[in-house]
């Protein structure tokens, strides 16, 4: 769909996040909202709140609406069956993260968007990031020389009231599946691709049926070794969310500190502070290490990726997290449950 014409843009799912996405979309000069999907009340609330037609359900809206792109942030299980129903009508669509519950579904919407020319774009919303995009620059640009190890942490404390919805205390609800996915994104992003995962896991704080603390082991394709440590239960102020100053549907305190290191041969690389250590003679521990502050623009990640839909609709750019990119995304953080109930490692197959 060629051309500069405004994108409309039509919005399935009025939680936190579908109504984060209409907020971004308002900021968007290239885009405006067209629609809003969902048959719970919050549905009609958020259509109201934006002058949109409200419609429960996607088929309707579709038909009436007929939007230039739509955005699926629904519950991970109707991810798919949503986003096939844009597809298999020629309408691109954007489909929040996990792309679907399984992989098997996630394959199938990979081939749905293949074989029918329709783009999905999956809101891995990090890789928008100029944080992260400056991360990737320098590692592939090999200043850090052969990549060795790579460290991650996630550590925040969610409070009780985040738990009242059941789903979140049951298996897939934990921060496994809504956490550490961004970060396994994000590091296929910046390091390379995953082959094998070891993890163990544990839910001793909370008791719940799911996770509340990880433990995981990553062999990346390129040789490197990575470990994540990962608790929505622990009082730190090691995260993402909590470091980089990043703000999505809640609105975080930024605590200055680091979660990534990447290390290679020559130099190594923290984040999302940018600070570049290198030896100041040849490289090796006898040597003084200093360290050079490099700088990224800022930029909400949310906006960058609704400017980047706007330009995969007009047919300009081609996805950046494509269905089968995210399905890769996924595998590799769904074995990090199955290492853990069966204590074994997983060799990933994509």
């Amino acid at each position: 769909m060629p051309g500069r014409k405004t994108m409309r843009i039509a919005v399935a799912g009025a939680g936190p996040i579908g109504r984060r996405h209409l907020q971004a979309i308002e900021a968007v000069p290239s885009c405006r909202a067209a629609a809003v999907v969902d048959p719970a009340p919050a549905g009609a609330e958020a259509a109201a709140d934006y002058g949109l037609p409200h419609f429960p359900n996607l088929e309707r809206m579709l038909e009436a609406a007929r939007p230039d792109g739509v955005i699926v942030a629904t519950p991970n299980a109707t991810h798919v069956p949503l986003a096939i129903e844009c597809v298999r009508r020629g309408v691109p669509v954007l489909v929040e993260k996990p792309v679907a519950d399984t992989l098997d579904a996630a394959l199938a919407l990979a081939d749905a968007s293949e074989a029918s020319a329709t783009p999905v774009l999956v809101g891995h919303h990090r890789r928008h990031n100029p944080i992260v995009a400056k991360t990737r620059e320098i590692v592939q640009s090999g200043a850090l020389g052969h990549l060795v190890a790579v460290s991650a942490v996630w550590l925040v404390r969610k409070p009780a009231d985040y738990f009242q919805a059941a789903w979140r205390r049951e298996p897939g609800g934990g921060p496994v599946l809504i956490n550490l996915i961004h970060d396994i994104d994000s590091l296929r992003f910046i390091v390379g691709d995953i082959a094998a995962v070891q993890a163990m896991t544990s839910n001793a704080r909370r008791d719940f049926a799911v996770e509340d603390t990880a433990a995981v082991l990553l062999r990346f394709a390129n040789g490197a070794l990575g470990t994540v440590t990962l608790s929505d239960a622990a009082a730190a102020p090691w995260s993402w969310e909590l470091t980089a100053g990043e703000r999505t549907s809640y609105d975080f305190p930024t605590t200055g500190q680091d979660c990534y290191v990447i290390a290679g041969t020559e130099a190594s690389l923290a984040v999302p502070s940018l600070r570049l250590w290198r030896h100041d003679g040849p490289a090796d521990w006898l040597s003084p290490l200093t360290a050079d502050r490099l700088a990224a623009e800022q930029a909400d990640p949310i906006r960058a990726q609704i400017a980047h839909f706007a330009d995969v609709i007009r047919g300009l750019a081609e996805p950046l997290v494509t269905a089968r990119d995210a399905a890769r995304t996924l595998e590799a953080t769904l074995a990090v449950t199955r290492s853990a109930a069966t204590a074994r490692e997983i060799e990933l197959s994509l």
